[in-house]
């Protein structure tokens, strides 16, 4: 079969390697400039800096089987295994940032960046897949892995149904701050990650301290509330409050440097109770973090599942 991915982060990239695997023909398109979605890393004169996200834990044994090849090609390592105190469980991080996990996942795919699909249609044997450029991709069956409001309005404009409930799951937002330093002379404590340490942050990430950066870097991610209420202002007032709000966790650092970063959908406020979702026909899916769990694993074995029951 030709099967068109829609989507080169961590679900579509799992998915489309499972059915490549199979030897099916796949494309994979994403509208962004490189692979990875919220698997994404940043580059700052020196430093390196995850600015999706930050870490992954492993629960099951179908998805440590992947990680344990992502070990031992030296794509991932353990970073810790817990903030406040130890508990056991490892985090891994992305040996050359998050992102590296996804552009390993991609080697050897046809992943097509900067690539938008703009529309879907069904033919007499499949699906048309058009993107921006006017081009129409044929194929016999599609996964769609964007954020449910985006697939919601390509299935839409291809009088595709889906669920009343899954149309109603929506995204918590994040606002983040990336901001190189001069020191280590900051409040970041080791192992160099701190989980919801105000009323401002869910998260505060040492890029050096997780062992991707050459300098000193902090990343901030502002929690789903303080988000949501300042996400629509002007990208420089969400700059200047994010930089007050990471003051009292510099020290006696300096930013020598800092962006802002957003990310309209960062975290499915719910999920749909099954792993994948497919239309009656059997020739389209939907996967992603909204359907197994909203974390890597829950995204990575949504893909995969979704890619089993493709091939059904």
């Amino acid at each position: 079969m030709r099967v068109i991915v829609v989507g080169a982060g961590l679900s579509g990239l799992m998915a489309a390697q499972s059915l490549s695997d199979d030897r099916h023909d796949v494309i994979v398109f994403d509208k962004g400039r490189g692979v990875g979605g919220r698997l994404a890393t940043r580059r700052i004169g020196d430093a390196t800096l995850d600015h999706g996200a930050q870490f992954f834990t492993v629960r099951s044994e179908e998805f440590a089987s992947h990680v344990t090849t992502w070990l031992e090609a030296g794509v991932v390592h353990e970073w810790c295994r817990g903030f406040d105190s130890e508990d056991g469980h490892p985090r891994y991080a992305g040996s050359k940032g998050m992102s590296g996990i996804a552009k390993h996942l991609a080697q050897g795919l046809d992943v097509r960046t900067n690539a938008l699909v703009f529309s879907l249609e069904r033919t007499a044997t499949g699906y048309n897949v058009i993107t921006d450029d006017g081009v129409a991709h044929a194929c016999d069956k599609v996964l769609l892995t964007a954020p449910i409001p985006q697939s919601f309005s390509l299935m839409f404009g291809g009088a595709i149904e889906m669920p009343d409930e899954m149309r109603t799951i929506d995204y918590d937002r994040t606002l983040g701050l990336l901001a190189v330093l001069d020191s280590a002379n900051h409040n970041v404590k080791s192992p160099g990650g701190m989980q919801n340490p105000d009323d401002v942050f869910s998260f505060i990430g040492d890029n050096s301290a997780k062992g991707i950066s050459a300098t000193h870097a902090l990343t901030f991610h502002a929690n789903p509330e303080w988000s949501r209420t300042h996400f629509d202002l002007e990208l420089d007032e969400i700059h200047s409050l994010l930089l007050t709000a990471a003051r009292p966790w510099l020290g006696d650092a300096q930013i020598l440097e800092s962006q802002p970063k957003k990310w309209r959908f960062a975290t499915p406020r719910t999920t749909w109770p099954e792993p994948f979702w497919i239309d009656p026909s059997g020739t389209l899916a939907l996967a992603g973090d909204a359907f197994a769990g909203p974390k890597m694993e829950g995204a990575a074995l949504s893909g995969l599942a979704a890619a089993r029951a493709l091939t059904n």
